[in-house]
């Protein structure tokens, strides 16, 4: 009898920690004599997949077994590297598949048609021709959009959320935000000897396009100011209290960190650049123009420091190598149980299987009114009895 096969891929940006999680389902499908085959560059294998082409197979396929993922878990990023592929929006046919038709969608924007290519099919397809009956997903919201529609489409899908924003729904816990916290508490403290040497006002910038967590929990543990998506103060408020932070501080100076997606009253953050699979443009540092407001208004000099990437690089932290070991074990769980359309999660603070979160309900956000002191712009740190460990509830 031939052995049940199952696909494993990660999407989207790295985290520390996707390595634990290929590593046990690895060991877990050794003791069930289940096969796991990694699917290289995310999404992008199962598009660009050749069947009929061993380069291609050997580009993108990559049988995993005790040996070659017994070490993968020492490291950060994900050995089986990612990209941020959309199989139903894309904008150009692999040239494998030219001439061949697959539905299409148009959009006009500025006045420019774009064209793309939903290519469902081809993904069933290059499943099917692989053998794999499973396939566990890992990634955060745009990964796992795709991953909630191959699974209405008929294949058996299991999620693993990571990112470090967050902002994942139906789960308080994605693999990689206390790795990022961790770097980015690490950063601050490591720098306010420079900002308080020179007597400025430090800006600290940290990924968090839509969703404030991983600046709010940064500025938790790190005792600062913050701003997030989800709440625009007025810019004399920020501005004042930072310069009184520096008036008030022995060592005059003051910190503050802001998410990339952060805004005041009057300001916008700025996009540039051409949308990537899912629609997202790169953003404008708000960190930058925090420092030309703050210059203007006071002629306060500032540091500014883009922690962005830095965060998401290196080993995982115990928490996320421990939270990512049990969800890859929870997956296979699920998938012994022929489940399909979940998602390993924390709920209340509780290991849990839930549904693959719904696209079109968006990223979580921050609960402002629990989490979040709109006058001091900092976290709130009162009445936590009885929270789970992350503060709030979904």
């Amino acid at each position: 009898m031939a052995k049940k096969r199952v696909g494993i891929l990660t999407g989207g940006g790295d985290v520390p920690g996707l390595n634990s999680v290929i590593k046990s389902v690895v060991y877990r499908g050794a003791e069930h004599d289940i096969e796991v085959v990694g699917l290289r560059r995310g999404w992008e294998a199962l598009t660009h997949l050749d069947l009929s082409d061993p380069a291609s197979r050997a580009k993108y396929v990559l049988p995993l077994n005790r040996d070659n993922t017994r070490t993968v878990d020492r490291t950060g990023g994900t050995f089986l590297h990612s990209s941020r592929t959309n199989p139903a929006k894309m904008k150009k046919l692999p040239r494998h598949l030219a001439g061949q038709t697959f539905p299409s969608a148009q959009s006009t924007k500025a006045g420019q048609t774009t064209v793309t290519y939903d290519l469902s099919k081809q993904v069933l397809a290059n499943l099917d021709g692989l053998g794999l009956e499973y396939l566990l997903a890992i990634g955060g919201d745009d990964t796992l959009s795709y991953a909630q529609k191959l699974h209405a489409q008929g294949f058996k899908v299991i999620a693993i959320p990571k990112t470090m924003d967050n902002d994942v729904r139906n789960t308080e816990y994605c693999i990689g935000f206390s790795t990022a916290i961790t770097r980015a508490m690490d950063a601050i403290e490591r720098q306010r000897t420079t900002v308080g040497s020179h007597e400025r006002i430090g800006i600290f910038r940290v990924f968090g396009r839509d969703a404030g967590f991983t600046s709010l929990y940064t500025a938790y543990v790190s005792s600062i100011r913050c701003l997030i998506p989800e709440y625009k103060p007025k810019l004399e408020l920020l501005v004042d209290l930072l310069h009184r932070d520096k008036a008030e501080n022995p060592s005059s100076y003051a910190l503050v960190v802001l998410s990339e997606g952060a805004e005041w009253e009057g300001y916008k953050v700025q996009e540039y650049g051409e949308p990537d699979a899912y629609g997202h443009r790169k953003k404008a540092s708000v960190a930058e123009s925090l420092s030309d407001e703050i210059k203007r208004r006071t002629g306060e000099e500032t540091i500014v420091s883009d922690l962005t990437y830095d965060l998401r690089s290196g080993d995982p932290d115990f928490i996320d190598k421990m939270v990512a070991l049990t969800f890859g074990t929870m997956a296979f769980d699920a998938l012994l149980e022929n489940k399909s359309g979940i998602m390993s999660a924390l709920v209340d603070g509780k290991y849990d299987l839930v549904q693959i979160p719904d696209p079109k309900l968006g990223p979580r956000k921050v609960d402002v009114e629990t989490m979040y002191n709109k006058e001091r712009l900092r976290p709130i740190y009162a009445n936590k009895r009885g929270l789970p460990i992350f503060l709030n509830k979904m």
